[in-house]
């Protein structure tokens, strides 16, 4: 996990000093040297790759019966790096298993990557990031309502950055944009899914719904599901105040 990664996670409300509870697996011990052998080829797998691998896919690379021999794997690769105490594990990211570094080791990894500030994000586009998470799919301009400022720069931002697409547009005049995150999303800020996302309040209660535009909650995606457009620009040009 980079540093931008564990610096962003933290910003949506995980702490590093607290670190997922461990998986734990089957004993090493009693493990054959057919499991172990299966555990090396999914480790090494795991090492090479850059972004979280389906567990079919696994294991179809590693030649494995299934998706069960691969969770066996990992869970026992995670029981060795436990008792090892290994500054590394595999977790379970946006549909697929990645190999990470613990939370508490975020300091030592900063260091390292101190110069790679590109995929840090600014206080504004983490807030925007923050309010689509939590409200999609959901207008720019409820957006905007949340946050009081214009946010056409920032969105766009997220678009290129591929944190954010464009799912639907709202049955309303106009057929404005919605928004809401990628896979992409979940791979930077290390969740499986959405459902991982810290509780908390309701972001605000300023984003009422208006003459010509709905809400967020009683906005209707077209029956065919999201549009593609990953890449599209927002809506309309917003005042550079905002970046």
């Amino acid at each position: 996990m980079t540093s931008g990664q564990e610096d962003q996670t933290q910003a949506l409300g995980e702490s590093p000093q607290h670190p997922r509870p461990a998986a734990h697996g089957a004993p090493l011990a009693d493990s054959s040297p057919a499991d172990l052998e299966a555990a090396a080829t999914v480790e090494a797998i795991l090492f090479a790759a850059d972004t979280p691998l389906p567990a079919a896919k696994i294991a179809e690379i590693a030649e494995l019966p299934g998706q069960r021999a691969v969770k066996q794997a990992v869970a026992l690769l995670n029981s060795r790096y436990e008792s090892q105490g290994s500054a590394i594990r595999i977790e379970a990211i946006a549909g697929g298993y990645q190999m990470l570094t613990r939370p508490e080791y975020h300091d030592v990894v900063s260091r390292l990557q101190k110069d790679r500030g590109e995929s840090r994000l600014s206080q504004a586009a983490l807030e925007t990031l923050a309010i689509v998470a939590y409200r999609q799919p959901v207008l720019r301009a409820d957006i905007e309502a949340i946050r009081g400022v214009a946010c056409g720069e920032v969105l766009r931002s997220l678009l290129e950055r591929q944190l954010i697409k464009i799912v639907a547009r709202a049955e309303v005049i106009g057929r404005p944009m919605l928004y809401g995150t990628t896979r992409r999303f979940l791979e930077v800020f290390g969740l499986s899914s959405l459902d991982e996302l810290p509780q908390v309040a309701e972001l605000a209660s300023g984003a009422r719904a208006q003459p010509g535009r709905s809400s967020p909650g009683t906005v209707q995606a077209p029956a065919q599901g999201p549009q593609q457009g990953d890449g599209q620009p927002p809506d309309a040009p917003a005042a550079r105040g905002d970046a």
